[in-house]
């Protein structure tokens, strides 16, 4: 009899609730689990749990009840050594135990990037004090970035100018660290012309790409992306090289979100410089949800699931723009999407039951012939949402 594939997903936000749908196209049970209840991806998942998944006891409670062939994070805040024990056990996890516990921390992952890879990346100090922040900066220069060394979406992270402004950066990372690592990086400001999110995905046939995304970040937080974005074939070459190196070195199967700097140098030379990675799609990469005929959560669950990857993964021109809460409410409700998509573009509101300031409630997606024109289409989509507080 054909056994139907049993999924755990580890964190139910947005990027979970796309992952749930095309995960559940191909068969599969997915039991969602989240801090909360009634998270975006429970809401269309097989079943729900909820607990805090720093909660170790908890998680391998939830791992043994349920018996998922596949354990699939979608976030950071995990703990990772329980990963590896039950991965010890007979359990797969996705992409692998190692790569889950070398990316919730960025110091674990930038010391193979830079120490066992050779990848390029920018100079950078850890620090565990303010001592150690102000050593850090001396070694780096100013302007530095300074940031947890477990977090995500730009959570804790700073652009220190000016000696002064260091203790202030050291207090606000340790303030909005995730899990009990008062820890930080220290690193160079990179004076980049863009970045990008190279999409990688690792599967039983070899290693695919996406077409580079470009995208724009405000308090560390992505604010739009649009793919493709102009590359030289050097810099995309040098790009997927440090992409595979590194994807191979953590193994397993699934999609991981690369992100570069690419700075200009003399006669219109682009030099590539590592950044960070998750072993999970990425939040930049929800333009794909019209950029391309596989998404990158089509992209994941495939390979998760050992389902074939196409070669060559193209692109048409598109873009997306983020819809913003701007305050603090239990209740919510949205008006104006059809105001948004007269121009053609896609809203994809993300039903988090509750709000906070700058928290993503939706994404407002578009394709054009040429990216400029998806991006001011996305954008201005996105304007015309209006998210309704409660009192």
């Amino acid at each position: 009899m054909a056994h139907t594939a049993k999924i755990l997903l580890l964190g139910s936000g947005e990027l979970g609730r796309e992952f749930v749908i095309s995960a559940k196209r191909l068969g599969a049970y997915v039991i969602a689990c989240d801090s909360y209840a009634q998270a975006p991806a429970m809401q269309l998942a097989d079943a729900a749990e909820v607990f805090s998944m720093l909660d170790g006891e908890a998680l391998r409670a939830v791992i043994h009840k349920h018996c998922p062939d596949y354990i699939v994070p979608e976030v950071e805040a995990i703990r990772t050594e329980v990963l590896a024990e039950v991965e010890a056990e007979g359990f797969t996890v996705v992409p692998s135990a190692r790569a889950t516990q070398m990316t919730m921390n960025r110091d674990a992952i930038r010391d193979v990037a830079a120490l066992e890879l050779g990848l390029n990346t920018s100079r950078y100090r850890y620090a565990e004090s303010l001592a150690e922040v102000l050593a850090g900066a001396e070694h780096t220069g100013l302007p530095c970035v300074i940031k947890p060394v477990m977090s995500s979406s730009g959570k804790g992270q700073s652009t220190v100018r000016e000696a002064g402004e260091l203790e202030a950066a050291w207090t606000y990372a340790v303030d909005n660290m995730r899990g009990d690592r008062r820890r930080v990086i220290v690193e160079q400001f990179v004076d980049f012309d863009y970045e990008i999110t190279l999409l990688t995905v690792r599967h039983r046939g070899g290693v695919t790409f996406c077409p580079p995304i470009g995208h724009r970040q405000e308090r560390g937080d992505y604010q739009e992306s649009w793919q493709p974005t102009p590359m030289s074939a050097a810099a995309i070459a040098a790009a997927q090289d440090m992409a595979r190196k590194v994807v191979d070195d953590l193994g397993g199967y699934g999609l991981f979100g690369v992100e570069f700097f690419v700075a200009k140098g003399e006669n219109n030379t682009e030099e590539v410089i590592f950044s960070e990675l998750s072993p999970r799609p990425h939040d930049t990469g929800m333009v794909t949800l019209v950029s391309q005929n596989l998404s990158e959560f089509d992209l994941h669950a495939r390979a998760i699931l050992g389902l074939p990857i196409p070669p060559e993964l193209r692109a048409r021109p598109a873009a997306s723009a983020v819809i913003l809460a701007d305050r603090a409410s239990d209740t919510v409700g949205y008006s104006g999407l059809a105001e948004a998509m007269a121009n053609g573009s896609e809203i994809r509101i993300f039903a988090k039951p509750v709000t906070r300031p700058y928290r993503r409630m939706g994404v407002a997606l578009a394709t054009a012939d040429d990216t400029d024109t998806a991006r001011k289409l996305a954008a201005e989509a996105a304007g015309k949402v209006q998210i309704h507080y409660g009192e």
